[in-house]
């Protein structure tokens, strides 16, 4: 991809962060489609993946971050999803770290197909979390579009073995946006079919 990814990561962003302000202590514990994580662990994910994606674009070893973060007080995920993402914007403000070889999980790559590869996990989280707490804003259907090519790019068969972190791909529920294209796309349903 030749896109610069960064703009669709801010808004990417800035979605999950208006997300991430709607959760109420009692969802915490309730189950996500991603179904390893309840709503707590996915947030953990969601502000130790930043955290990932931020030393990534500074050019750091995105392997030496731990995806999760820890010691976060239940009142504390939007803050901390905050600080994450200024240190985001911040590291990859310079243009030249969009061509630049980064070393993130899926191996070395320039750091634009590094930031898209993180603009589909971010918007996939925000499925993942939207879905959990009942759907309870309206999602922005662009990053949505491209998180799915992104997907459809780097995962192109639907049969996916153990080495691969999502599972085999769904059918799509019919008349289907794109977020429940890119979810079924990466072998998720919603979290009360768990």
């Amino acid at each position: 991809m030749n896109t610069d990814p960064r703009p669709l990561y801010a808004r990417a962003a800035a979605q999950v962060a208006a997300l991430i302000e709607t959760v109420r202590p009692e969802q915490l514990a309730g189950p996500t489609p991603c179904t390893e994580f309840d709503v707590r662990t996915l947030l953990s994910h969601m502000v130790g993946g930043t955290r990932r994606i931020a030393v990534v674009g500074a050019g750091g070893d995105g392997l030496a971050v731990r995806p999760f973060a820890d010691g976060v007080a239940d009142d504390g995920w939007a803050a901390a999803y905050d600080a994450a993402g200024r240190e985001v914007r911040e590291a990859w403000a310079d243009d030249a770290r969009l061509d630049a070889p980064v070393r993130v999980p899926w191996g070395e790559t320039a750091g634009r197909n590094a930031l898209s590869g993180y603009v589909m996990e971010t918007v996939t989280h925000t499925w993942d979390l939207w879905e959990a707490l009942g759907r309870p804003l309206e999602l922005d259907p662009e990053v949505a579009e491209f998180a799915l090519a992104v997907a459809r790019a780097v995962l192109p068969e639907p049969e996916r073995g153990d080495d691969v972190p999502f599972d085999s791909a769904r059918p799509a529920p019919e008349g289907a946006d794109a977020y429940g294209r890119l979810a079924a796309w990466l072998g998720r349903g919603p979290a009360a079919a768990r």
